[in-house]
């Protein structure tokens, strides 16, 4: 059975590629750098829509907390925007998150990595003692 797409999923995937445009052309404020959109998930009656952003290259939490005010001050920029873009009665509010899965999945990667190369030196270790 095909999956049935609810208007709010097709206006938020519309937003989503919208605004990846519209923040990288149009905002042009030099405390902001490269921002990624990674989802955009819209209230059920439309009238807010989450976006959940990371920034290219930036570690350091001042500066993502630098980004992250600039670009709620340009939600409304932003929706002005989205309105001539979207065709649609209302344009839901803009409401910028950061998005930090992918930092704590770069972390559960690490601590993966860490465990199986500790594992294997403690199987070496083991076969080497074995040998003797």
């Amino acid at each position: 059975m095909a999956r049935e797409f609810h208007r709010a999923d097709r206006v938020a995937d519309a937003m989503r590629r919208e605004l990846a445009q519209l923040i990288q052309q149009e905002v042009r404020d030099p405390r902001l750098g490269m921002v990624n959109i990674n989802d955009v998930a819209v209230s059920r009656d439309l009238t807010v829509a989450k976006v959940f952003v990371t920034f290219v290259g930036e570690d350091d939490p001042s500066q993502i907390n630098t980004s992250m005010k600039v670009l709620n001050k340009a939600a409304g920029f932003l929706r002005r925007l989205l309105a001539h873009a979207i065709q649609m009665r209302a344009i839901p509010r803009l409401q910028f998150h950061y998005d930090e899965t992918s930092v704590r999945g770069q972390e559960l990667s690490t601590l993966i990595d860490k465990a199986v190369l500790a594992d294997r030196k403690h199987r070496d270790d083991n076969s080497d003692a074995g040998e003797d």
